[in-house]
């Protein structure tokens, strides 16, 4: 008799694909909080609004993340990613993809500037309010090659265009080099971007708006998301197995359970 447990963990087993011990522990030791947990997990896979493999490279890019960066699970869901098909320049694509997540210090860093140099009466130091012929080609070129504009990028441009000229070349690489659908690039960028690690709001949404202009479709977006929402329970992935190996040193060294409360 198969029992609804039974089924979950059926459906957990067939998504995982590779199911570590601590969820076998879990299902055993805490079962309300695995069928939760089974449930909440099982939301994008029961969506089917994206493909196996393209599921797979998004939660490389998750965990690749330099804002998070778990090496354990990036490892396990390269090889989920290569056994759904993709090849290794996808995922060679995905890193180069994530890696520009850094140039968020000027996301709020150049704002700043502005603000605080405005406010101690340096205002003459700032850039003036015109692009010169340079920076109005590198405007163009990365219209051309990225396909959007935003307010932020412009100022960006005007305040320190040696570096966006640079970051412009660096960030390039994958659109003009790259394999992947441009709106599976723009669902890696969602990703990382909302990632409870990293919670760039302005990011986030324009990303979404270019994924949108390439194609995607809100259910493929909602996907992204959920499978980004999940990444909170790494702590139980991470901390149970701590948590049975110090409880085992406890009781070897034998120290009362009690001992040191008040």
């Amino acid at each position: 008799m198969v029992t609804g447990d039974d089924a979950l963990w059926a459906e957990f087993s067939a998504n995982e694909g590779a199911v570590s011990p601590v969820w076998r522990e879990l299902r055993t030791t805490c079962p309300e909080f695995f069928a939760a947990y089974a449930n909440l997990a099982a939301v994008p896979w029961r969506r089917g609004a994206l493909d196996a493999k393209t599921r797979e490279l998004i939660m490389v890019a998750i965990n690749a993340a330099v804002t998070h960066l778990n090496k354990d699970e990036v490892r396990r869901h390269v090889r989920a990613a290569l056994r759904h098909g993709a090849r290794p320049e996808e995922i060679l694509e995905v890193f180069q993809l994530v890696s520009v997540l850094g140039i968020h210090a000027i996301s709020i860093g150049f704002p700043a500037v502005k603000d605080i140099a405005t406010a101690a009466g340096r205002t003459h130091e700032l850039p003036g309010a015109t692009l010169d012929a340079h920076q109005s080609r590198l405007k163009e070129q990365f219209r051309a090659k990225r396909g959007y504009w935003s307010p932020f990028w412009e100022e960006a441009l005007k305040l320190d265009p040696q570096l966006f000229e640079a970051y412009f070349e660096f960030s390039s690489v994958p659109w003009t080099h790259g394999v992947l659908e441009p709106k599976v690039r723009e669902f890696i960028y969602v990703a990382i971007d909302a990632s409870t690690t990293h919670m760039f709001d302005e990011g986030t949404r324009g990303h979404m708006a270019n994924a949108l202009s390439h194609g995607a479709t809100v259910a493929e977006i909602l996907e992204v998301l959920e499978h980004a929402a999940a990444i909170g329970v790494q702590s139980i992935v991470e901390g149970l197995p701590i948590l049975q190996e110090e409880v085992a040193a406890h009781r070897a060294a034998g120290v009362p359970p009690t001992a040191g409360a008040e």
